[in-house]
């Protein structure tokens, strides 16, 4: 097959217009070389969409390397896959991609490509371009979807999708989980008292103190009024115990700027039993809530099955 269909035109790649057209796309034009031992090069590139800053484009004609050293660690080997399968299959790439840039920074690349055998292997003919900016909004969005407005806790969207992947994991490999939930005692005095705007300040402490004494991997979600819950992976229910009476600990004495007087929470705690449905784990754990709060407050209760009624509990 003639050269040309690898190497671009030289006499129509240096037209003024095609060359300032290029010039002043969004992205990247190119084509990707991948020999038949895997040896990869960049016959053409032109744009300036997607910034490549401190490598010789010259230097890519010949080997594709020190742009792909550029990938975030994890995205090498998924784009290597995703080359050889379009090599293999003929399908076009459409895949996207983490760049480093000088400077520590990283760029977020999306790239659509499409095949062509050609006698000196396989060629692909695509469009690289930068949509950093677009991701960083879609993580703002998604942020804000699964955040609490007040705590900047997870909101309960965020907490049963974690949980029911968290439970899929549990029910698969046997990986112990447990579940906290968590109330504030007498909430509704502090805001009567005190007034809504303290009322939100108490909310945003607790959270604060509580985000200190948990693990990473842990989730805490904020349901909604007072009410809060942990998420606990690879915890067992002894463990989630000892958590809790930290937690406990902590809100007892600490001063949230009420007066003189003590702001404690009532906890209670399950642990996800192999085989259960997250309704059924979330009513364990709300039904030693109840009794923690049901026993005086101020305690943490686990394993416990009162009467599914509550008339007349006291209120929380």
């Amino acid at each position: 097959m003639p050269s040309n269909d690898v190497l671009p035109d030289r006499e129509l790649a240096d037209i003024p217009w095609l060359l300032e057209l290029t010039e002043q796309l969004p992205g990247v034009i190119f084509q990707l070389h991948r020999a038949p031992d895997g040896h990869l090069h960049f016959p053409y590139l032109a744009g300036r969409g997607t910034e490549l800053n401190g490598l010789d484009w010259h230097d890519l004609s010949q080997n594709a390397l020190p742009a792909l050293e550029r990938l975030a660690e994890p995205d090498y080997p998924r784009l290597m896959a995703v080359i050889e399968r379009s090599a293999r299959s003929g399908t076009p790439i459409a895949t996207t991609f983490r760049l480093r840039l000088p400077g520590k920074r990283m760029s977020w690349i999306a790239v659509r490509a499409q095949p062509r055998r050609v006698d000196s292997g396989t060629l692909w003919v695509g469009l690289m371009i930068d949509i950093s900016e677009q991701m960083l909004e879609e993580d703002r969005l998604r942020r804000l979807s699964d955040t609490d407005d007040l705590t900047g806790l997870a909101n309960r969207r965020k907490l049963i999708t974690r949980l029911d992947e968290e439970l899929s994991l549990s029910n698969r490999h046997g990986l112990p989980l447990s579940l906290m939930m968590l109330d504030l005692d007498h909430f509704k005095s502090i805001n009567d008292t005190w007034g809504h705007l303290q009322g939100d300040q108490v909310l945003r402490e607790l959270a604060s103190l509580s985000h200190g004494i948990l693990r990473e991997e842990d989730l805490m979600a904020r349901l909604g009024g007072e009410e809060f819950a942990v998420l606990l992976p690879l915890t067992p229910e002894s463990h989630c115990r000892q958590l809790a009476e930290r937690l406990r600990e902590r809100i007892a004495e600490h001063d949230f700027g009420v007066g003189h007087g003590q702001i404690t929470i009532s906890i209670g705690i399950a642990e996800h039993r192999v085989g259960d449905s997250r309704e059924i784990l979330m009513q364990r754990v709300d039904e030693s809530l109840y009794a923690a709060k049901d026993s005086g407050r101020n305690r943490v209760m686990a394993g416990v099955c009162p009467p599914e009624s509550h008339e007349g509990a006291p209120p929380r």
